[in-house]
């Protein structure tokens, strides 16, 4: 096994892990940060795929873009206060 392979399959467990917290956790905001760790899992991969360029573009918009929009307006609409 070549370093890169486990690198590889540590990060795609990663992305599974967030992507399922993401579903399964009470808390919205909670869920937004697992959202966001599913993105930078997301562009870590793409580094490690040799993509920089994508890996930039994922890491500004999918990780940084979104997760302020969603937090902004999570807090403009009162939610994240449900029990």
């Amino acid at each position: 096994m070549t370093p890169v392979y486990i690198l590889n399959t540590l990060i795609i467990l990663g992305i599974v892990v967030c992507a399922v917290l993401t579903v399964t956790v009470k808390r919205t905001l909670s869920s937004i940060i697992c959202l966001a760790g599913c993105g930078a899992f997301v562009s870590l991969e793409f580094i490690v795929l040799q993509a920089p360029d994508v890996a930039i573009a994922e890491a500004a918009v999918g990780v940084v873009l979104t997760t302020i929009v969603f937090v902004v307006g999570l807090k403009k609409t009162g939610g994240g206060d449900e029990k």
